[in-house]
């Protein structure tokens, strides 16, 4: 099995409402790069991360046929929540209007192959010069569905872990709480997105803390996908 990662991919329906385009000449067609790159590489048997911002909608009505975009490609599908996702349901409501063709997480876990993909939102991190007082309730808010992941995935046995979150677990090169949960539970790779522009070269990539941290924002991989197993 190969796992694969991506995120950002902001859909707004067929033909989109919102074209990316809007955002530089490097997003057109983004959807169609991001697709053709997909079946082309990602057999049935294999998984794919895609870590928040799927939809533009702002009701789950108006993000289905972008989640069903998504659901008619080819593997097992893992989503966590962007911060502009906010058709985002209870996972109960997304898994029965998607007919269970994609795995949401919040609170939990997924398995793909022999690794547990453990994962939610994140925030912004306290060294993040843009976070303010109102940020700290939600950072540990965060910190606590991160770490109810993490519980389940390691209660049910699993040693092999991938941490999915939308925004970066770092500011820098210091360790915040996020990266703290990644070293007490021994994850292995971390991937998030939320970074464009001049956001992409100060990603806080690279080996933190024992674990391998990627940026898979879709136009931080020139709109293909990262494959990290």
């Amino acid at each position: 099995m190969k796992i694969f990662a991506i995120a950002d991919i902001h859909l707004s329906g067929f033909p989109p409402a919102k074209p990316m385009s809007v955002f530089g000449d490097h997003w057109r067609d983004h959807w169609g790069k991001i697709r053709a790159d997909w079946l082309a590489r990602v057999a049935p048997d294999d998984a794919v991360l895609l870590a928040g911002d799927i939809s533009w909608a702002m009701r789950l009505p108006e993000a289905l046929p972008d989640l069903e975009a998504v659901a008619a490609l080819p593997g097992q599908k893992i989503l966590v929540r962007g911060n502009h996702d906010y058709w985002w349901q209870t996972v109960s409501k997304l898994t029965a209007a998607t007919g269970g063709r994609l795995t949401f997480l919040h609170n939990s876990y997924a398995v793909a192959g022999d690794w547990a993909v453990c994962g939610s939102r994140g925030w912004l991190c306290p060294d993040d010069p843009a976070f303010g007082e109102a940020d700290l309730a939600i950072y540990r808010r965060e910190l606590g569905r991160v770490e109810a992941s993490l519980t389940a995935a390691r209660a049910a046995g699993h040693e092999r872990i991938i941490l999915m979150l939308h925004f970066p677990p770092r500011y820098s090169r210091e360790a915040s709480g996020f990266t703290d949960l990644m070293a007490a539970y021994g994850v292995k790779i971390c991937v998030f997105g939320h970074l464009h522009n001049e956001g992409i070269k100060a990603a806080p990539t690279g080996e933190f803390g024992g674990a391998r941290h990627y940026l898979v924002s879709c136009d931080a991989l020139a709109f293909r996908l990262l494959q990290i197993v």
